[in-house]
């Protein structure tokens, strides 16, 4: 494997974690602002509020996202393990 067969691996990789984690951590993001404004608006200060509608909203969100992370992670082992060239 040549420096820049590495190179490609390592970015792919990190690319496709970041595409993978993006809409967990969006879903994490807009559940943290509503919790956010709720205790605004609500005057309620309970720091445990906001853990666990994010851990519920994230565990939902993977539960329905499991099918195409799936994908892109076979896809992506299969372009990994598939035909490899020869030295």
């Amino acid at each position: 494997m040549d420096p820049d067969m590495a190179l490609s691996l390592g970015r792919q990789t990190l690319m496709l974690t970041l595409l993978i984690a993006l809409p967990l951590l969006g879903v994490g993001l807009v559940v943290g602002v509503l919790v956010s404004l709720l205790q605004a608006v609500t005057q309620i200060q309970e720091m445990t509020l906001t853990f666990v509608p994010k851990i519920v909203a994230m565990v939902a969100a993977s539960v329905l996202l499991m099918p195409w992370i799936m994908t892109k992670l076979m896809e992506f082992a299969q372009e990994m393990f598939g035909p490899m060239p020869v030295p």
